[in-house]
């Protein structure tokens, strides 16, 4: 397994790597104006006609399952490639002189794709890229705007109607600023302002990156869970993350259930579609069974994403009342 392909491919790419990565990003360029920003984003898009071709970029909470999880909701159609990294930056991902960590265990699966190589095909209908977490390190060191202008233009000369996405993840459940906290400033100050803003104010003709908001679908999930007192089996925050081999609940990474949570947010505004009424008994990448959510679960689950989508008009979801 190699992150690298052939001189004979590399030369034909040659041009459009280049040409994408002539979007210049300097420091302190400027952000898309708030006005712009609610003007690009008040048209929804139009639904898709049918399954979708998706390409995943990113790191393991992108992961094998959660994909797997989405084609299985998505159903007949829907075809999807990735590269990962353990903890990978975009960055990472676009400089071939920069390690990825992990990449030979992540991309150890017949759906990996070679990223540069896929969205130059053009055969992707969507581009979703997430950066790496803790997100306040990418933005400062690792250059989150710039590189997601890249991999947009990347993506955009290989296809110029595909649909690209920035998922919005979410800090350590231990982080001291509180995780709920985090979540509900990180949305505005760093994915939006530091990134996505940035990101298109780079390009020239503003076409838009919209937002798949995981993070604000796991905030407004605990709340009303943690509100009820428990619902199934899922007490609180806690129980979507995975337990470690150490039996320590990791802090970070997601179990079935929260792989599952993601899964419906990426169906939601990939589609355009509520989520309400969608299976709930899914398999892993590997074709084991999921741990699966009570019906009960599953249904607060489903109206959780489609509230928080339909209100947030970065998805590019059409919103409620409009």
């Amino acid at each position: 397994m190699t992150r690298r392909f052939s001189l004979k491919a590399l030369t034909g790419l040659a041009l459009l790597v280049l040409a994408a990565a002539a979007v210049l990003f300097r420091p302190g360029a400027p952000r898309l104006a708030d006005a712009e920003a609610r003007a690009l984003y008040a048209t929804p898009l139009a639904p898709p006609q049918a399954g979708m071709r998706v390409f995943h970029l990113g790191h393991s909470l992108v992961g094998r399952d959660m994909p797997a999880m989405l084609a299985q909701l998505a159903g007949a159609g829907h075809a999807y490639d990735s590269q990962l990294g353990w903890g990978t930056p975009l960055r990472a991902h676009w400089e071939p002189g920069v390690a990825i960590n992990g990449f030979d265990a992540e991309n150890a699966h017949e759906r990996y794709r070679n990223a540069t190589e896929a969205l130059s095909s053009g055969e992707y209908d969507a581009f979703v890229a997430t950066e790496m977490v803790e997100i306040r390190d990418a933005i400062k060191y690792q250059n989150s705007a710039e590189y997601l202008a890249r991999w947009a233009g990347l993506a955009r000369k290989g296809n110029p109607v595909v649909r690209i996405y920035l998922y919005e993840t979410w800090p350590r459940i231990d982080d001291p600023e509180g995780w709920l906290a985090r979540l509900d400033k990180d949305l505005g100050r760093y994915w939006e302002d530091a990134i996505l803003l940035r990101a298109i104010a780079a390009d020239a003709a503003r076409n838009p990156i919209y937002v798949i908001p995981a993070g604000q679908v796991f905030a407004r999930l605990v709340r009303a869970v943690e509100g009820l007192g428990g619902l199934d089996g899922l007490t609180g925050r806690q129980d979507l993350f995975a337990m470690g081999d150490d039996g320590a609940r990791d802090p970070i990474h997601l179990n079935d259930l929260g792989t599952y949570l993601v899964a419906l947010t990426h169906y939601a505004v990939l589609y355009q579609q509520s989520p309400v009424g969608l299976p709930y008994d899914l398999r892993r990448a590997d074709g084991s069974p999921a741990v699966a959510p009570s019906a009960q679960l599953a249904r607060l689950m489903q109206e959780t994403v489609w509230q928080v989508v339909t209100r947030y008009p970065k998805t590019g979801v059409p919103q409620a009342g409009s």
